[in-house]
């Protein structure tokens, strides 16, 4: 075995897929260890989560491994190929696991209570939170549920614009934008 695995070692790159595809039982291992560092490397910059990275390390190989006699090397290398592969699945698990958007005002709702005993305090974020509501509401859905992803959900631009499916300056800006016209409206409550 020790031979046909370092004579496995020596074959390019698609001689070593087309032997994976036809069912060769080392060309597999040999395959894997060629390519893991690659495949685990861009599934972990896209998910972002050693865990995710794996399974879609694992599930790349295995859709090579499957697909492997469609293989058109005129098309890409094996390694842009696999790569593509990689890519494709650790969206696809991104996607799956990305969080499901959900109603501002639910985030209200769920506002902790005051640890402060305090009556006078606590009736003063009651009526900070009074005034704040009706600025709330009359923001873009957009720019009130960034400002609240951000300040209750403590969620950074970059998680907000993966909640929302927008682009991270998108999600920046609706926070910027946001924030500034939320400031603006306590400004005037307190200028009345």
């Amino acid at each position: 075995m020790v031979a046909s695995l370092s004579r496995l070692d020596r074959l390019p790159d698609d001689a070593l897929l087309a032997a994976l595809g036809i069912g060769e039982p080392e060309a597999a291992a040999v395959f894997v260890r060629r390519f893991q560092r690659k495949v685990y490397g861009l599934a972990f910059l896209i998910t972002n989560d050693r865990g995710l990275a794996e399974d879609a390390a694992q599930q790349a190989f295995e859709r090579a491994w499957r697909h492997a006699a469609s293989f058109d090397g005129r098309r890409g290398s094996v390694a842009t190929w696999l790569l593509t592969i990689t890519r494709n699945v650790s969206i696809d698990l991104v996607r799956v696991r990305r969080g499901v958007p959900f109603d501002p005002a639910d985030l209200i709702m769920l506002l902790p209570p005051t640890a402060d005993r305090d009556p006078e305090r606590a009736a003063i974020d009651a009526d900070l939170l009074g005034q704040l509501r009706p600025a709330l509401d009359a923001l873009p859905e957009g720019q009130r549920r960034a400002v609240l992803l951000a300040t209750l959900a403590g969620r950074t631009s970059t998680e907000i614009a993966e909640i929302e499916g927008v682009p991270i300056p998108t999600a920046k800006t609706r926070l910027r934008t946001g924030l500034a016209k939320l400031q603006e409206a306590l400004r005037r409550e307190v200028a009345e």
